[in-house]
């Protein structure tokens, strides 16, 4: 036997070793115990484990809301076993980890803030309007029966994972953090770039996305075409989209880890928004112009720059020319 051998099996038993302990550290529960002491003194969200529930009505209620949310083709897709209402993608490709993922568009603070008055309606929204919204836009489908079994599944699970905040509470971690605006336009060109370095394996060349075995949905979401989201859905809002696609993209990137640069971000965001998808306009939405956000492709606005501009920015300017119009008496 070789010392070149020898030191070659040595290598492999000392990683796999290392390895090990790191998986039994993990399983151990003063693990996790640890893991919520830390975000705890940071003030870092912490979702509530559905391993502590019950099985009571009630939380087997929350169960099959988690379930609807996570595999929501399964159930309301076009092969849906309940009903065909939407486009085959899934609650959690926009909400990941059925929503209780850091910064991953997370359902943290609705359980605290609704029902609420938000202005892209006009109204005051209850939760069940809230998922018909995604519903329609996200999801490209048609609205749930709001007082159906799975209606009530997905607004008890959505609660429930944010049972621990109280109102007015704004833990790190929450929502969609937050990305620096681009001194320039965002470059849908640049951003193609990106996309077939970093999205194509999973997306596909032409976004379509890679259908789950089963044929159901989608194991990884088409980002345009006739099977995505369309054009009244939050992520057709750049701000939105950059910031997702920095601290969630390529899949399982996390906050502390981020493989893009801010400008890559926005750019792949100004790539997949530029690309054909469902055209769905909602006539109510932003009633009062004056509030329509900076990023918000349609006009009319109550400023004077252009839709292109308004859907690739440069923002900055948009933003403060805003904040004075909104200082003038009215």
């Amino acid at each position: 036997m070789t010392v070149k051998f020898i030191k070659y099996y040595t290598g492999i038993t000392l990683l796999l070793l290392i390895m090990g302990s790191i998986i039994f550290y993990r399983s151990l529960p003063g693990y996790h115990y640890d893991t919520q002491k830390k975000r705890a003194a940071e003030n870092t969200w912490q979702p509530p484990d559905t391993s502590d529930l019950n099985f009571t009505t009630e939380d087997n209620l929350i169960r099959l809301g988690r379930e609807l949310i996570a595999n929501t083709a399964a159930y309301l897709g076009p092969k849906g076993s309940i009903a065909h209402l939407t486009n085959g993608m899934n609650c959690q490709n926009c909400h990941l980890l059925a929503g209780t993922k850091l910064y991953g568009s997370n359902f943290a603070l609705v359980a605290s803030t609704y029902p609420k008055y938000r202005e892209r309606s006009g109204r005051i929204e209850s939760v069940e309007f809230r998922v018909n919204e995604c519903m329609q836009r996200s999801l490209d489908g048609k609205p749930l029966d709001s007082t159906s079994n799975e209606m009530r599944a997905m607004v008890a699970y959505i609660k429930w994972i944010g049972k621990n905040v109280n109102k007015s509470e704004k833990p790190k971690g929450i929502g969609i953090q937050e990305l620096p605006y681009l001194q320039r336009a965002a470059n849908a060109a640049n951003g193609r770039t990106v996309y077939i370095s970093k999205c194509k394996s999973c997306h596909g060349e032409n976004g379509q996305g890679l259908s789950a075995p089963d044929s159901t949905g989608y194991s990884y979401p088409p980002l345009w075409g006739t099977n995505s989201f369309n054009v009244s859905a939050g992520m057709y809002r750049l701000t939105r989209l950059a910031a997702f696609v920095k601290y969630n993209m390529p899949y399982k990137t996390n906050e502390d880890t981020p493989q893009l640069t801010d400008e890559e971000a926005w750019d792949v965001a100004a790539f997949v928004n530029s690309q054909q998808r469902p055209q769905k306009i909602f006539t109510y939405d932003w009633p009062n112009i004056n509030a329509k956000p900076v990023d918000y492709p349609f006009g009319p606005y109550a400023d004077n720059f252009s839709e292109q501009q308004h859907k690739y920015g440069p923002f900055e300017e948009m933003v403060k020319a805003k904040l004075l119009l909104q200082k003038k008496p009215q």
